[in-house]
């Protein structure tokens, strides 16, 4: 049987070698000049295959040269979103990716002290923050990809008539961070089915009329390791024990030593890359709260400071590398991290949770099946 040329439907005398290697049907062309000259068309086959590769397993070729530390790959993520409510709110980083008013507060290191106005505000959206993670905790299982978390975030936010913080933030493209495994923050939902054994954290912020609530928890997908189990436990129990900290004339340097003198009883370690921080009318503002011992955080707790408290735990080493992404913080040795967050008032007698959790006796998700 004489082979037909794809070009131009002549007589084939050469296949094409990328077919061959992708495993794909075999292509066939009459002379080099007919195989360059369709080249363009021809090699969407190969596109084709690669992102349905992609999808099955993960693509490290979206980063080529780049050394993993663990097991995760980043899969296809769909657009960012844009079909936001004109009536809903809008941080003033939603169109250009720039927090300018986060960016000018900088270097006034000042902690606000909220009215009474601002303290109801910051409650909304703390609870409807809490609203929008409870809608995202319905959907953990194996099988459920994190694009179709983000999408669900997304429509909780829109039918709260809220933004949903993350979105556009410094050019951030989905509504939610999802941290799989060795993702220790902000990692980008995307289309890899969740796996029986994987932890999960989905970092939650709403902006509701001003201002913004924040919150975040780890989950456990299917069956996890006893390591793994005892990793998401001692992340919860080292914020639950920073927050009984938190009471006017407290130091915010003093957190960390908490939990690092826990966490270290545990067998794991503390990341020091990333802190808790301010929020109010801004995402992101004073005070800095570091989560290790022997920090140099500044400032005096007082009624009315709001501010989150959100330890990252490692299974092994706390020191962390990036992805090509620039947003996906993943641990230097690609073992498991996971983490807990709270927006937090101080009162006149101590804290309130403003994004504590209605059900369970305030209990994260990970336990209700223990």
């Amino acid at each position: 049987m004489i082979d037909k040329c794809e070009g131009c439907g002549g007589s084939a005398t050469l296949q094409c070698p990328t077919c061959k290697k992708l495993g794909l049907p075999a292509s066939h062309f009459c002379n080099q000049a007919c195989f360059k000259t369709n080249w363009s068309n021809h090699k969407l086959k190969h596109k084709q295959k690669a992102v349905i590769e992609a999808i099955t397993n993960g693509s490290a070729a979206m980063y080529p040269g780049y050394s993993y530390t663990g097991a995760l790959r980043p899969y296809p993520r769909a657009p960012r979103r844009t079909d936001l409510p004109a009536h809903i709110g809008r941080p003033d980083y939603s169109e250009d990716g720039k927090p300018i008013s986060e960016i000018e507060s900088r270097g006034i290191g000042q902690i606000r002290v909220l009215n009474q106005e601002e303290i109801q505000g910051m409650r909304l959206a703390g609870r409807l923050g809490r609203e929008v993670l409870d809608v995202a905790a319905k959907m953990v299982r194996p099988g459920v990809t994190c694009q179709e978390i983000d999408d669900a975030v997304f429509d909780a936010c829109v039918a709260r008539d809220c933004y949903p913080s993350p979105l556009n933030y410094r050019g951030f493209p989905k509504s939610c961070c999802t941290s799989v495994n060795e993702v220790i923050c902000h990692g980008i939902p995307d289309t890899r089915p969740l796996k029986d054994g994987d932890i999960l954290n989905i970092d939650i912020t709403v902006y509701k009329n001003g201002f913004h609530g924040d919150l975040n928890e780890t989950f456990l997908v299917g069956n996890v390791d006893e390591t793994g189990r005892k990793l998401v436990e001692a992340s919860y129990e080292s914020l639950r024990r920073a927050i009984e900290q938190v009471k006017p004339g407290a130091k915010y340097r003093d957190i960390g030593g908490v939990i690092q003198k826990y966490i270290n009883s545990c067998g794991f370690s503390v990341v020091r890359s990333y802190c808790g921080h301010g929020i109010n009318q801004l995402f992101h503002t004073a005070p800095s709260v570091p989560h290790y011992s022997k920090n140099k955080a500044i400032g005096i707790m007082k009624p009315g400071h709001c501010f989150t408290i959100e330890p990252m735990i490692n299974e092994g080493v706390w020191r962390d590398n990036l992805w090509p992404d620039d947003w996906t913080a993943v641990t230097a040795d690609g073992k498991r991290s996971s983490q807990f967050e709270h927006t937090l008032l101080v009162t006149e007698s101590g804290v309130e949770i403003l994004t504590a959790r209605q059900e369970m006796g305030g209990q994260p998700h990970f336990m209700d099946n223990l």
